[in-house]
């Protein structure tokens, strides 16, 4: 059955606003808004997925649809983009076997983290949502707690029992480890990559609960999933040579516009 991917775009961040439209400079100098490198990142996954930007914004739907993008306008009480997604899945009329949540700050998403999700999820009825985590090494650590030290909220990271199940999603950096790693030694924490793969009914259900106090500590959607005792699945990708950042602040965007360069991105 059909994948649907869902772009959730919100030009109100309270920590970024505008972010979707920020241009980020590819290898050649080229540039491209965060919103358009997400599209692109999501056109490079195999299977024909059908792919859609969810926004409340007139500014960022313009934008889409001017480099061909398929547009769900969605209300903007959207508290986050799991809930807009769901809005975004009804609109549409469902009829999608799974839908996947490409968050608009994850440009550096690689196509196969998205085909490992949908491939973990199909391979794990008893799962209702899954989320990619990534290994980090002494570097992208070390970047985490860089961050953290100059207070910014950086990347999330993810901790997970036997079978993947997630038991936390934090943005300090957990497990606490007191070692000290090179840049390319394996490390104990796992980075949580900002994207998410829902059966349907799980999906459909997230708007009618209320958050709990972990998401409303942590400003994180996906804890919803867990304070309602819902099974999330963590499914470790692997970087395969590419780098991966989001957006989260303005500092993030010389960051990625280097590995945009690194990775020869145009």
């Amino acid at each position: 059955m059909p994948v649907l991917i869902v772009i959730p775009a919100r030009y109100a961040s309270s920590r970024y606003p505008g972010k979707p439209l920020v241009p980020l400079k590819g290898v050649t100098g080229l540039e491209k808004s965060l919103v358009r490198r997400s599209w692109d990142a999501a056109q490079a996954v195999s299977g024909n997925p059908r792919v859609v930007i969810a926004t409340d914004d007139a500014r960022i739907r313009q934008a889409a649809e001017a480099f061909g993008a398929e547009v769900v306008m969605t209300s903007d009480h959207c508290a986050n983009g799991t809930e807009r997604c769901a809005e975004a899945v009804k609109m549409l009329g469902g009829g999608f076997d799974i839908v996947v949540n490409l968050q608009g700050d994850a440009p550096l998403t690689p196509a196969w983290f998205i085909e490992d999700l949908v491939a973990g999820l199909r391979a794990d009825p008893g799962a209702d949502i899954a989320t990619p985590v990534l290994r980090c090494d002494g570097a992208a650590l070390n970047a985490l707690l860089a961050d953290r030290r100059a207070g910014r909220v950086g990347g999330t990271t993810a901790v997970f029992g036997q079978g993947g199940r997630a038991l936390y999603f934090s943005k300090e950096v957990i497990p606490f480890t007191g070692s000290t790693f090179a840049d390319d030694d394996p490390t104990p924490v796992f980075h949580h990559v900002g994207v998410y793969a829902y059966r349907p009914d799980a999906l459909a259900a997230y708007p009618g609960w209320a958050p709990g106090p972990l998401e409303g500590l942590e400003g994180l959607e996906q804890l919803r999933f867990l304070e309602n005792g819902r099974p999330v699945l963590c499914v470790e990708v692997k970087a395969k040579g590419r780098q991966f950042w989001e957006l989260n602040n303005p500092e993030d965007v010389p960051r990625i516009e280097g590995m945009l360069a690194v990775m020869d991105i145009e």
